[in-house]
């Protein structure tokens, strides 16, 4: 798997095969984001609106904003309200200003009750108006102001000269007269143009009026992050985070999954591939103790990763895989001889190939016309992490027999260096894998297969070889 492309029947396998254990992170998950929300308490935010008339450009409006979450504004506002033990460096972090359509400025406040919320956004609102109106009135000059209303003054005075001229001319009775007339309307004109030029350009007056659009409506919802948006994104967190290290423990995953491969770790030859019936796992944990039944309740004690297993034929088929694993060993040795079956502890479905060879082995006659005493096949499982191998008696080698994409070389090499420190020879190596079996067809009654496979021999083989 760790140089397959990941696909969604990967992902498909994991939510179906580790069902309960995602859904117990996403459950803690939960919890994590419910004791984050009970250290941090529910917030509050409240807006008021600014409205600021006359032209603002973009630019004049941003900068508005900003005053608006200034310490000059903020300051103020925290003396006005006094909130025990809140000053103006907290409240800062909690007020915003933004802008919005029609020259109007948006002012946010949030506190940790809704009352408090509509409170800071008003006040800071007022602050902010009132600010802006004190800055109006220390940047306007005095004698320009008096300068300018006096020319407006004159302005008017000019324009009544113009209409009582334009009355005493000839009223269009000749040329000279009409001509007159129209360069007395021209010069009202430019007159007019002027002063509003003058006006416009002076913004302490057009823009120093801004107005406050009623109180901000209090707040009937927390501010996100809110304790139901906490907790789902817990839950959600830990469920992706159990995915992942999925994925990426399969990505870095260094067993064997190969046939040549295997054999290579352990030094042998493949003598074959036999095939075991997949069969649901018993209700009850595969070990003892309390992490055995944790493991066993959380679907974790099974591999997820292994492909869903293929159909196959019917027992007969089957069989005939152990017999050709039986007619390679009889090839190997000259004679009959006791073979020590080893199966890697914690693989089911080796121990159940290893189990259904021993029963094929004992009812083959060219392996029962041997007169040795003991079974021809005994079977020992080995711990990978601690390999340790009968010592070297009758037995004239060693066959193991384990499954594929279950144990690392490094793993497999520890069982072979184990069975030559005992004296025994691997001789060869049988790769177990599963498949699904189809429904078998009745049968007359009294009339047994003429395939059917011992069960009492398959059990009695491993219980009494295991050690």
């Amino acid at each position: 798997m760790s140089d397959d492309t990941i696909r969604l029947v990967t992902i498909g396998r994991i939510l179906r095969r580790r069902r309960r254990l995602l859904a117990v992170l996403a459950v803690v998950g939960a919890l994590v984001g419910y004791g984050t929300s009970v250290l941090f308490p529910p917030r509050y935010t409240a807006s008021a609106s600014v409205l600021l008339p006359g032209q603002w450009e973009e630019r004049e409006l941003l900068t508005q904003a900003e005053i608006a979450t200034s310490s000059a504004v903020v300051d103020r506002a925290a003396a006005t309200l006094r909130w025990k033990g809140v000053g103006g460096g907290e409240l800062r972090d909690r007020v915003s200003a933004r802008t919005a359509d029609g020259n109007i400025i948006k002012i946010s406040g949030t506190a940790g009750t809704p009352q408090r919320a509509q409170q800071l956004s008003d006040r800071v609102a007022q602050q902010f108006v009132t600010f802006a109106a004190r800055i109006a009135d220390e940047s306007t000059d005095p004698d320009a102001a008096a300068g300018a209303e006096a020319l407006r003054q004159k302005v008017a005075q000019t324009n009544r000269r113009i209409t009582d001229l334009a009355d005493a001319a000839d009223p269009g009775r000749t040329v000279e007269g009409v001509q007159a007339r129209t360069e007395l309307e021209k010069l009202r004109t430019a007159l007019q143009e002027a002063m509003k030029k003058l006006d416009d350009a002076a913004p302490a007056t057009n823009k120093a009026g801004m107005v406050v659009m009623g109180p901000a409506a209090r707040p009937t919802g927390e501010a996100p992050p809110t304790r139901t948006q906490l907790i789902g994104a817990g839950a959600v967190l830990f469920f992706l985070l159990a995915l992942l290290g999925h994925l990426a423990a399969a990505r870095v995953s260094r067993r064997l999954r190969t046939e040549p491969e295997i054999a290579a770790a352990l030094g042998s030859a493949l003598l074959g591939t036999v095939e075991v019936p997949d069969e649901r796992p018993a209700h009850r944990p595969g070990g003892s103790g309390l992490w055995a039944w944790i493991r066993w309740l959380l679907g974790v004690d099974t591999r997820w990763h292994l492909p869903t297993p293929r159909m196959s034929g019917d027992e007969a088929d089957r069989r005939i895989r152990y017999r050709r694993v039986c007619a390679r060993l009889r090839e190997q040795l000259p004679a009959p001889r006791q073979l020590l079956v080893v199966v890697p502890d914690g693989d089911e479905i080796a121990r159940r190939a290893a189990g259904q060879l021993v029963a094929e082995a004992e009812s083959d006659p060219s392996w029962n016309s041997s007169s040795t005493e003991h079974p021809l096949l005994p079977v020992v499982g080995v711990s990978v992490s601690r390999p340790l191998v009968p010592d070297r008696g009758t037995e004239s080698g060693v066959l193991v027999v384990l499954s594929a994409d279950s144990w690392t070389a490094g793993e497999l090499a520890g069982i072979a260096e184990a069975c030559a420190d005992a004296g025994h020879e691997v001789v060869g190596v049988v790769v177990a894998g599963t498949v699904r079996v189809r429904p078998m067809r009745t049968r007359p009654s009294g009339r047994p297969s003429q395939h059917a496979t011992p069960s009492s021999a398959v059990d009695g083989a491993v219980r009494g070889g295991s050690v």
